[in-house]
């Protein structure tokens, strides 16, 4: 099914597109928790790769692309070297870099569902794995920096509600048989418009009802109560 969605050049650039990308997001965290050269070089590999490995290894599609196309293994260290050198400028277009992480984001729930589907899974199970194609290096990337992930964390913006939008509105068009070049492109716009406006509006997800009710709520990271302050 990919192969009539896209051609497989297009379909290769756009995935070591978000595959660099994604990297730099996890080259520059290495570098602000002052990891060595190696230890950049592994963050970066593993935000890069690590939601299509996990979706490639539940599919059975093995080995997966990332051990038999050799550009998907030398992006990211691309990706290292830039950071290595470059990393003030880096941050300083953080909100660029932010920009094409969001539309990523979107390719890769897209394709993840659709790669999913393609190797006999169902809708759901297809849209969950389209999900984690799109989140899962981002989250063993926080692990790996000894980081609550982004993804469970209430004080950041929407990151995998995009995500699961895009996979399910790819879900859906699977099961009307209406998936094509141009629906599949509306899921992945859809998904990255709503991340954009989630960064530029701080939306966030809600909270459980009524928790001070019960447990006592747990500060953000660097926020100061006033009380003891």
């Amino acid at each position: 099914m990919l192969q009539q969605l896209f051609s497989p050049s297009v379909l290769h650039t756009l995935d070591l597109i978000g595959i660099f990308v994604f990297a730099i997001s996890g080259a520059l965290l290495a570098v602000r928790k002052n990891f060595d050269v190696f230890g950049i070089a592994v963050l970066a590999e593993v935000t890069a790769l690590g939601g299509g490995l996990f979706r490639d290894l539940v599919i059975g599609a093995v080995p997966p692309a990332a051990f038999t196309d050799l550009g998907y293994f030398v992006t990211p260290l691309l990706a290292t070297a830039l950071v290595f050198f470059l990393h003030p400028q880096v941050e300083r277009i953080q909100t660029g870099v932010n920009v094409f992480d969001a539309a990523g984001l979107g390719l890769f729930c897209v394709v993840g569902t659709t790669k999913a589907y393609d190797h006999g899974l169902g809708l759901t199970a297809s849209a969950c794995l389209g999900l984690a194609t799109a989140v899962g290096g981002g989250v063993l990337r926080d692990v790996l920096a000894n980081e609550v992930p982004s993804l469970l964390r209430w004080d950041r913006d929407l990151y995998a509600v995009p995500a699961v939008v895009g996979a399910t509105l790819t879900a859906l068009c699977i099961r009307y048989d209406v998936l094509n070049a141009g629906t599949s492109g509306v899921a992945v716009v859809t998904a990255f418009v709503l991340r954009l406006l989630a960064m530029r509006y701080h939306w966030r997800a809600p909270r459980a009802w009524h928790r001070r009710s019960t447990v006592q709520e747990e500060q953000a990271p660097g926020h100061t109560d006033k009380a003891t302050a």
